[in-house]
């Protein structure tokens, strides 16, 4: 699963010219990367999965909501959630879970060139 999580990032950050910093998707890299606010929630919430399908969607959730926390500003915060979201899209194809259609990769894609 990490060489299909590598491969979705660099095809994301090709795809939108992502440059801003990308947390590890761990438990460690994600936990140090939130907010204080956000980190109890992300701990309390790990205390509670009880199995590994739950365990990629919260992975998905909080990775994501790390990038934002990690951004130095609104607009690179906009950009990291734009990135989080084709990054995960193209995981998911790759991994055959919930997936988006192409379409809506490009449209994500296209909305993000366009901020």
């Amino acid at each position: 699963m990490a060489a299909e999580w590598q491969n979705a990032v660099a095809e994301a950050q090709e795809a939108i010219g992502f440059t801003g910093e990308i947390v590890r998707r761990t438990v460690e890299g994600i936990g140090a990367a939130l907010r204080l606010d956000h980190r109890a929630d992300f701990y309390a919430e790990l205390g509670t999965l009880a199995d590994s399908g739950g365990f990629e969607a919260f992975l998905n959730h909080w990775w994501t909501q790390a990038l934002a926390d990690s951004a130095p500003n609104e607009e690179a915060r906009g950009e990291a959630v734009d990135f989080a979201d084709v990054t995960v899209s193209f995981y998911a194809q790759t991994v055959g879970g919930p997936t988006s259609s192409q379409a809506e990769i490009d449209a994500l894609v296209a909305g993000a060139e366009a901020s």
